[in-house]
């Protein structure tokens, strides 16, 4: 009688977040306009093939993308990856029509097996200069597939302009185990009105709250500025449980920014 003797692992689908802290700046009059393009290494031929690529943040030092990049974990398997960053200077999609920042190269396992799945590297590539320090975080996802229409709307929000009015957006947050939050989703920017109705969006209940009804969702109220020093206005917590019970009572929001706790707008 002969065995046939096999291992076994299990593959999850995995989401890295990328937040990056003191980017090299290599804009003379402004801040870097930062992209993080993630690179997979072949198994057979060990090349490189790019995987995905975040968002453009405008004229900031420490960007946190909203964009995440999914991937598939194998628990026996060295999955290597590598984080590019560059300056945008222009729109073409070419890289080496950008300016450089950096790198970082780590596994998938590394940063799953970190404490608390967060893993935090110094950035390399450029000799002679601190490029500053990356952090990934993964989270294991959920196998839900649902996703909601939303819109938002405000009441005489805080005016942060000195010659106008603001020009607010708002930025969402899930909360994870370890009491941090994770970016999620971002709204348009609504210009000079204390009033705005933001336009609807679509959004996957697992980008939201990892199909987790009952997670905090933190949402962030900023005052838009063209050098990407945005103004702070206020926040609000709620849940994906409480927002589908759509336009009610139940999801009218008093903003409040902590510094200034007597002064509250409503969010709907």
């Amino acid at each position: 009688m002969h065995f046939k003797c096999s291992s076994l692992y299990m593959l999850y689908l995995t989401e890295v977040e990328t937040n990056w802290i003191n980017l090299l700046d290599r804009d003379t009059f402004s801040k870097s306009d930062p992209i993080c393009v993630l690179y997979v290494q072949g198994v057979g031929n060990k090349e490189w093939r790019e995987f995905g690529r975040t968002e453009v943040i405008d004229n900031t030092l420490n960007p946190d993308f909203v964009r995440k990049f999914i991937l598939d974990y194998f628990f026996e398997e060295r999955e290597n990856l590598r984080f590019d960053l560059y300056d945008v200077d222009s729109k073409s999609p070419n890289l080496s029509k950008h300016d450089f920042l950096g790198q970082v190269f780590c596994t998938l396992g590394e940063i799953v097996g970190s404490q608390g799945s967060r893993l935090e590297k110094p950035i390399v590539g450029i000799p002679g200069k601190k490029c500053g320090t990356i952090i990934l975080t993964a989270e294991e996802l959920n196998c839900c597939r649902d996703a909601v229409l939303m819109q938002f709307c405000a009441n005489k929000l805080d005016k942060k302009d000195f010659f106008g009015k603001s020009d607010p957006f708002l930025v969402f947050y899930r909360s994870n185990e370890d009491g941090s939050f994770t970016i999620c989703h971002k709204t348009e920017v609504v210009k000079n009105t204390l009033n705005p109705v933001w336009q609807a969006f679509k959004i996957s209940v697992r980008a939201l709250c990892n199909g987790d009804y009952d997670r905090t969702i933190k949402v962030e109220v900023y005052d838009w500025d063209r050098d990407g020093s945005h103004d702070f206005i206020g926040e609000f917590t709620t849940s994906y449980r409480e927002l589908s019970r759509g336009q009610s009572q139940f999801n009218v929001y008093e903003v409040v920014n902590p510094k200034k706790k007597g002064k509250k707008e409503k969010i709907y």
